[in-house]
């Protein structure tokens, strides 16, 4: 039978995905020094590699994303559509609403992500548009009961979100009631993948120990959450290429690694996405796409802060 152009162009790009995770697998594992042993595992271009020493503890981690430039930092147009603009603050008025749903249409960001009570206007202002609202969720505390976030996320896929960034108990997790914790995950994924929406679940993870941050991410993962997220941006600390990569070791390379909190730069996105993030909060979004020096000239309302 014969294939139309569409059909071997298809063929080709899965072939060529596969040659090129094989080539980034074979290098990752060759990079291991005397002594260690290295596992990769590589899904949808994003290729995981976690290297042990002889006792079997771990003690190096990382991920690469593939592209035809083997290794290279997404161009101008990938950047943005890694991004989720963020208008977080309290004290955000509907004219910097308005204006960040312009920047994130002009620069075709993945979403725009603001707190609930501004939802309905993102949704008008975006409609017709590829670039999605995103609401908060039990932001920035995490400490309101499973039931409130369950029907906190309800309430903004009604008002036009479709993806939703919700917080977890961190005192729960701290007590170690790990039934609640996923309880309280568990309630809002199911909301949200009632709808077919994406869910990402953020740990805070300058608030954890490394052993509560890899908990976190695991009963995340076991819930179905579609991504882990690092930080709301309104605690002690953002995202570190530490952390990231510590997350994206523990979920494995299917579920996605959010990377928020103190992202100002394009060198700390590419940081960011080398250990493994395949999103990135950032109020500074247009700051990263277009360059530090252009963006001041005409700064973002979101420019400062998360």
């Amino acid at each position: 039978m014969a294939l139309d152009t569409r059909s071997i162009e298809t063929l080709a790009e899965i072939v060529t995905a596969e040659i090129l995770n094989a080539i980034t697998a074979e290098r990752m594992k060759a990079e291991a020094t005397d002594g260690q042993f290295c596992k990769v595992e590589c899904v949808d271009n994003l290729c995981v590699r976690t290297c042990f020493d002889e006792f079997g503890q771990i003690i190096s981690a990382g991920a690469e994303r593939i592209s035809t430039r083997l290794g290279a930092i997404p161009d101008d147009l990938s950047i943005s559509a890694y991004i989720d603009h963020t208008l977080l603050k309290p004290e955000a008025t509907s004219a910097q609403i308005t204006q960040l749903c312009r920047e994130a249409k002009q620069y075709k960001f993945a979403s725009v992500c603001v707190n609930p009570t501004h939802v309905k206007l993102c949704a008008t202002l975006l409609a017709g548009s590829p670039v999605k609202v995103c609401s908060t969720v039990g932001f920035p505390l995490g400490a309101t009961t499973p039931e409130v976030k369950a029907f906190e996320a309800k309430q903004a896929i009604e008002n036009g979100a479709s993806e939703i960034d919700m917080v977890i108990n961190i005192g729960a997790l701290k007590d170690r009631n790990l039934e609640l914790v996923a309880r309280d995950i568990l309630g809002v994924v199911k909301v949200v993948h009632a709808a077919n929406f994406l869910i990402k679940v953020i740990i805070e993870t300058a608030l954890l120990t490394d052993e509560e941050k890899q908990i976190a991410c695991l009963l995340a993962k076991e819930a179905g959450a579609d991504f882990v997220k690092t930080s709301t941006g309104f605690s002690s600390g953002g995202a570190t290429v530490e952390d990231v990569a510590l997350m994206r070791r523990t979920v494995g390379p299917l579920v996605g690694v959010k990377a928020a909190g103190g992202v100002r730069t394009r060198e700390d996105f590419e940081k960011m996405v080398k250990a493994g993030a395949t999103r990135v909060g950032a109020s500074a979004g247009v700051r990263i796409v277009r360059g530090n020096g252009e963006a001041e000239k005409s700064p973002s309302p979101a420019a400062k802060g998360y």
